[in-house]
């Protein structure tokens, strides 16, 4: 399960030049890997590529995005109350690109943050439409629907 979910993180970083760029997706990887690897020691073990091992990772991948984006949104607002270094929003956008949109919009709300952005905005409903259209031709291709 390690070498499943490292291999498809660092993967993702390799081929997407901004993913490596991004401090809070290999936050994200982090904690991913090391779920793995805790549920590995001590739990269960599966096959490499396995249905189990896949839906896991998507799992994983959809809850620890939703929460390093929200605890980006927050570093985001708290840097700009302080007049500190911001988050781009090229890092925030694709943190939402990759499954983050929930905890994007949670931390929006809940923070006041980029509400009142229109720009910011259209950007954010995009990437939630594109995020759904590389879901449906994933799907599509794998022969799921």
């Amino acid at each position: 399960m390690v070498i499943t979910f490292t291999t498809i993180l660092l993967g993702l970083a390799a081929f997407i030049y901004p993913l490596r760029r991004n401090k809070f997706y290999l936050l994200n990887s982090a904690a991913i890997i090391g779920i793995a690897f805790y549920l590995e020691s001590y739990h269960f073990r599966t096959s490499v590529f396995s249905f189990k091992t896949i839906l896991l990772f998507v799992v994983f991948q959809l809850i620890s995005i939703n929460i390093t984006t929200f605890f980006a949104y927050w570093f985001d607002k708290r840097a700009a109350q302080k007049g500190a270094w911001r988050v781009p929003e090229r890092d925030l956008h694709i943190l939402e690109f990759l499954g983050g949109w929930i905890g994007a919009w949670i931390a929006q709300r809940l923070f006041r943050h980029k509400i009142s952005k229109k720009s910011y905005q259209v950007m954010y409903k995009l990437m939630i439409v594109m995020e759904f259209v590389a879901v449906f031709f994933i799907l599509k291709f794998l022969h799921l629907i």
